[in-house]
């Protein structure tokens, strides 16, 4: 009899602690990573700007992480590099949302990729936010779609308001990278110009990686031009630049977030940019908290100060941190969160909201380039200027 009860009392034991490693097995999987995928060209032509992203997505993923992560739980990043290859973002996009697990994804990436791999996350149900990307397309794939940066036409805008009213041309060139960026930018530049009274007295493209422009300068100074709008990428946008004044060309120079880039674009072209304006939506003159830390903490740990590649994913990051925070991390009820969210203090401006497209409403900064920095020169907060299209 006793040895029944001995042999019962066993079973009962072993029953619980069996019931109670279960427990503990569901309360760890409870405090299991937050997983955020994220992509970027770290290799390739793109290589400077790929890399400007990953590293402020590791500065994001880091101070979260040191205040406690999301609710507890800490946040992983789930990272690959795209090289700029659209085939490579379609494959990373089925990886991130088939074996990868993430909650999340952050496009880091250009127009072209972004725009390639929207349509996976949005059949999956999985919340992607393009940092810094400008093509329309890309948030039209669907609602759970969003873009942290100006879409094309916003900025392009933006660009022919600054050109018009802020720095007063009638004669306006424009020489654009030949890609959706440039191609982008310069119609809704073009357009807005032309509303304003200005005259577009040419529209000229080149090729990424191109370095002699020359040919395309010396009939642009021809033509005596107020101003020239480039639509560029840094390494382009420095060649433009430095050839225009060995060139003597005496016309103000637009530039776009393209050349928002203190280590590749200033620090390269140097003197020649001296008095380059730029729309883009950093300004490192800002007197907020948020934007004076973030750039002190990127300097810090990259030896380098930001470029808006970098404020613009670092707060896709931080977008994504508040609404899980607030919502919980269930892809559905982030989306919820992003596209209810109002009034955010990002790095890149007071973020008024998404609206139904997935497109963020907030100034557009404007900063001129003096001694090898930019400096704030202007904002602009028109209605009729940054509110983005709804359809």
């Amino acid at each position: 009899m006793a040895r029944r009860i001995l042999i019962a009392a066993a079973v009962i034991l072993s029953l619980a602690l069996l019931l109670a490693g279960c427990g503990g097995a569901k309360t760890q999987a409870g405090k299991d990573p937050v997983k955020i995928g994220f992509y970027a060209p770290v290799t390739g032509p793109a290589a400077a700007d790929g890399e400007s992203a990953y590293n402020a997505a590791k500065l994001a993923v880091e101070k979260v992480n040191e205040a406690g992560g999301i609710n507890g739980r800490k946040v992983e990043l789930v990272y690959y590099d795209d090289s700029l290859d659209t085939k490579q973002a379609v494959s990373i996009a089925q990886k991130l949302t088939t074996k990868d697990g993430v909650a999340a994804v952050v496009s880091g990436s250009y127009s072209g990729t972004t725009r390639a791999s929207a349509k996976i996350y949005q059949d999956a149900k999985i919340p992607m936010i393009s940092a810094y990307a400008i093509h329309p397309d890309i948030t039209r794939a669907g609602d759970f779609v969003f873009r942290q940066s100006f879409v094309g036409e916003v900025q392009g805008r933006a660009g022919a308001k600054v050109a018009v009213d802020m720095l007063k041309a009638k004669k306006i060139s424009v020489l654009y990278v030949d890609v959706d960026f440039g191609k982008t930018l310069s119609a809704s530049f073009k357009e807005r110009a032309e509303k304003m009274g200005a005259q577009v007295v040419s529209m000229d493209s080149f090729g990424m990686g191109e370095k002699e422009f020359t040919p395309v300068l010396t009939k642009i100074k021809q033509l005596n031009p107020d101003l020239i709008y480039i639509p560029a990428y840094a390494g382009e946008g420095t060649q433009i630049v430095r050839q225009a004044r060995q060139l003597g060309i005496k016309a103000q120079i637009l530039g776009t977030e393209g050349i928002d880039s203190t280590k590749q674009f200033l620090g390269v072209a140097k003197e020649a940019a001296d008095g380059v304006v730029i729309t883009t939506n950093l300004n490192r003159d800002s007197d907020r908290k948020t934007v004076q830390e973030f750039i002190k903490s990127y300097e810090q740990k990259y030896g380098y100060k930001p470029d808006m590649v970098a404020a613009s994913t670092y707060d896709a990051f931080m977008v994504f941190f508040h609404v899980m925070a607030q919502k919980g991390t269930e892809p559905d009820k982030i989306r919820q969160g992003i596209a209810e969210l109002k009034n955010f203090e990002a790095v890149t401006g007071i973020i008024s909201g998404y609206n139904k497209l997935g497109e963020v409403k907030k100034p557009v900064q404007v900063q001129i380039a003096k001694n090898g920095e930019y400096h704030y020169f202007g904002e602009i907060s028109d209605e009729d200027v940054i509110n983005p299209p709804a359809e």
